[in-house]
């Protein structure tokens, strides 16, 4: 997990780099990475709504590590990190506590819930390295669901605690690194219906379709632009880091679409190059795609930094705000795919 922020602790993981500044393209564990707020408002009931409905019958699903859940009855009291979560919640179904980053400083939700009611679910933990097992085993949890950048790690859960965590409930594990965008879509999906939501509904069958258009109109931008570059990027105090394609899965998929990228010629581990901020201008394009989550450095925090400044795309206003770590749900990426969409449409060459 990446983790990036602030200023990089000694020592850290590769997974804990992604976490906070940069899910492929970011930088280090904030020293100070949003509040730690670990409350939460009263646990949501196992139910599922919206789309999904009460089973009574047997649950089995097979997550990516070709790990098999098999219950007599759909578990109860979901738990699942917080993009895990919004994901399920697009389907209709709801957990009762989550773990990532779920509040803003104001109490106010991150974007990473998406449109999750932050006042209803029990926040295990906010930040990085950050999870509270008390909490967790005190709502009796049936699953723990999240995604997975690593095939031998759990997002977001510490792997200081993970066989402790792990001891309390069953666990799933979708892999959202080095695939294409559809694949964890399609996974979310099917763990979604195992747990009760009807991807037929009106409002499932509908969000799918507009991603499908979503998905026809960036080919079609992306084949008129004629010869637009697209750099992902994410910014720490430290440092910049530019994420190659090949290792993210929603840039894969646009890449597959049409859109050109900058490819990173230094990758480290498989995610992104690591440049400081002297020599942030070594790679020029006509867009850039700068990761927007909470913990990232942002637009209005980089003025003071001369060769961000002066990157093409910059000069030009051409910056599109990456959420760098996707929902995977058809109706947030279809959100994702139209506003690509339009950068691009209205971008110049200025590389």
């Amino acid at each position: 997990m990446t983790s990036s922020r602030f200023r990089p602790i000694s020592g850290m993981s590769r997974r804990g780099v992604l976490a906070s500044g940069g899910a492929l393209g970011a930088g280090a564990l904030l020293a100070a990475c949003g509040g730690s707020d670990s409350d939460a408002g009263s646990p949501a009931p196992a139910a599922t709504s919206g789309g999904a409905k009460p089973s009574t019958g047997p649950f089995s699903f097979t997550d990516d590590r070709k790990t098999t859940v098999a219950l007599d009855r759909p578990p109860a009291h979901l738990v699942a990190y917080v993009g895990s979560a919004a994901a399920l919640h697009d389907y209709g179904v709801e957990c009762a506590g989550v773990f990532g980053p779920t509040k803003l400083k104001d109490g106010s939700p991150d974007a990473q819930a998406g449109d999750l009611d932050v006042a209803k679910v029990t926040v295990l933990g906010n930040v990085w390295g950050e999870f509270n097992i008390e909490k967790y085993a005190a709502l009796s949890p049936g699953l723990l669901i999240s995604h997975m950048y690593d095939p031998k790690s759990l997002w977001y859960v510490p792997e200081q605690s993970t066989a402790k965590i792990l001891g309390i409930a069953p666990s799933a594990g979708i892999n959202v690194a080095g695939v294409p965008l559809t694949t964890p879509l399609r996974r979310y999906a099917e763990l979604a219906a195992a747990l009760g939501a009807d991807l037929a509904s009106a409002a499932n069958a509908a969000a799918k379709n507009r991603f499908e258009t979503a998905s026809a109109g960036l080919r079609s931008a992306a084949k008129a632009a004629g010869g637009i570059t697209v750099m992902a990027a994410s910014a720490s105090a430290d440092s910049f880091y530019v994420s190659t394609p090949s290792s993210a899965a929603d840039l894969t998929y646009y890449k597959s679409l049409g859109v050109d990228f900058i490819v990173p010629g230094k990758v480290e581990g498989g995610f992104f190059e690591t440049l400081s901020w002297e020599a942030a201008d070594k790679y020029k394009a006509d867009v850039v795609m700068l990761d927007n989550r909470s913990a990232t450095l942002q637009p209005r925090d980089l003025t003071g930094r001369p060769t961000w400044m002066q990157l093409p795309a910059v000069e030009a206003g051409q910056i599109y705000g990456w959420p760098s770590e996707p929902i995977f749900s058809y109706a947030k990426c279809a959100d994702q795919l139209e506003a690509l969409t339009k950068a691009i449409s209205g971008a110049k060459k200025v590389s």
